[in-house]
């Protein structure tokens, strides 16, 4: 098979990689798309010192089990279910965990993936393929929802205007009506506005116009360590913070403000696929024009240049 494998930090493409075993329960996914995201170019940083085949975000046909040949999409942590955590209901805290294209488990920038029956979701017919590669990030938008309750009168602020950040943005402004996203990228912030979410632009300190502590709930998809010491400036005290970002960088933060303050430092990612495709499939998440590069999997070192290049937004591979 084909696929981009990562060793050390250095990215190949691999044009007759031998398709992965199948462990009990999995099944093999065809995979049609697959997208790049922050953290796929944080591990090439070093970030969790991961080797093998990249990718998590995908969608593809599965080959067999009860979806056979139907489209899936599929959750990424690949838990035992057996131990006292997966049995206390935490499965994604499973400490024999492996994570799809993260930690010791093969990605999706392949034409084949190897994932548990269990993790899949079937793709309804109405969402499209450039919709549903999607889901990944978008569940993980949810997951602050599940997390904390947010009111229509929380004041909401969301750090970063990448990917996560728009699905993120999108999700908490159909529960509150004071969202505010912070960027530093014109032509990004662009795509929150034309879907009515109030922008502010960044040079790298708060806007004079934003008072510090104005905010309720701080998201931080800045992909940075800038990010969380601009959260803590912008949250009011007893107000809450929380991280998305994922960064092979170390932080270098005082924890004073999080103690006087009494401030809530929330850690949050995977989230419920069920809620995601529910919402594309009813159209209260606007996904259209967010793909700006489709590249083969042999052409993975355009691909991920243009992933880094400021102007653009969700670049993936069209694989099937």
């Amino acid at each position: 098979m084909q696929a981009i494998t990562l060793s050390g930090n250095e990215l190949q493409f691999q044009a007759d990689r031998q398709a992965p075993d199948l462990q009990t329960g999995e099944v093999f996914v065809d995979i049609s798309l697959a997208g790049i995201c922050e953290t796929d170019l944080q591990l090439i940083q070093g970030y969790m010192g991961f080797s093998g085949v990249l990718g998590h975000e995908f969608v593809g046909v599965a080959r067999s089990g009860q979806f056979a040949d139907q489209r899936v999409v599929g959750e990424i942590n690949c838990s035992c279910h057996q131990c006292d955590t997966c049995q206390a209901g935490r499965p994604t805290h499973c400490p024999n965990r492996t994570v799809i294209g993260i930690d010791r488990h093969d990605g999706a920038f392949a034409t084949t993936l190897a994932v548990p029956e269990r993790n899949l979701h079937r793709v309804p017919d109405q969402i499209s393929d450039r919709q549903a590669v999607f889901a990944e990030p978008l569940a993980a938008a949810f997951e602050i929802t599940e997390q904390v309750t947010v009111t229509p009168n929380d004041r909401v602020a969301v750090l970063g205007d990448g990917r996560l950040a728009l699905m993120c943005s999108q999700v908490l402004a159909n529960c509150s009506g004071n969202v505010t996203v912070f960027g530093k990228h014109a032509a990004k912030l662009r795509r929150f506005t034309e879907r009515g979410v109030s922008t502010e632009a960044l040079q790298g300190t708060l806007p004079s116009n934003v008072p510090a502590n104005a905010f309720d709930l701080v998201v931080d998809c800045t992909g940075s360590t800038t990010g969380l010491p601009m959260a803590l400036q912008m949250v009011r005290p007893r107000g809450t913070v929380i991280m998305k970002t994922t960064v092979a960088g170390q932080h270098e933060q005082s924890l004073a403000a999080i103690v006087i303050d009494e401030i809530n430092l929330l850690g949050s990612r995977c989230g419920p696929f069920d809620q995601a495709l529910d919402a594309i499939a009813k159209g209260h998440i606007n996904l259209d024009d967010l793909i700006t590069d489709s590249f083969a999997l042999s052409d993975y070192q355009a691909a991920f240049e243009a992933a880094k290049h400021a102007d653009s937004f969700k670049v993936i591979f069209e694989i099937a």
